[in-house]
Order: structure tokens, then C-alpha cells, then sequence
């Protein structure tokens, strides 16, 4: 049940990028790599609120983690 609920989280750009989050790179780098669908794409909830689904943010550390390398 707990996998299920940490499933349907989301995570706002504070706690996702650095110096409080795993992600240590810029908010401009982090929306260029949207931009280019390197990162994965926001959900909106509300008018002025974009988050990130938890299971995208998880996939995208596994993917650092597996020493993946995306850059161009």
C-alpha cells in the first residue's frame, strides 16, 4: 500500500533540484531538458502550480544511477 501511495505523489521543482533535492544542476538547465524531453514533462494542478509525478522523478534518478548518459 505504501509502494502505491509514494506511487501517485508529486514533487515540486524545490524538492526535486539541489541544494535540497537529489538533482544538482540549475532550474534553466532543468527546464532546458524539459523543453528537449530529456527530463520528463510537468503536471499541472492548479493554475500556478507544476509538479512531477514521483514515479518520473524516480525513473529519471534510477536512469543517473544506472550511469546512463543523455547528454548530447
Amino acid at each position: 500500500m505504501k509502494k502505491l501511495l509514494n506511487s501517485r505523489r508529486f514533487y515540486r521543482l524545490n524538492e526535486i533540484l539541489a541544494p535540497d533535492g537529489p538533482i544538482p544542476i540549475s532550474k534553466s538547465s532543468w527546464w532546458n531538458r524539459v523543453a528537449t524531453g530529456e527530463f520528463p514533462s510537468p503536471v499541472k494542478l492548479g493554475p500556478r502550480t507544476t509538479a512531477w509525478r514521483a514515479s518520473d522523478i524516480e525513473e529519471l534518478i534510477q536512469r543517473f544511477e544506472g550511469g546512463v548518459n543523455n547528454e548530447r
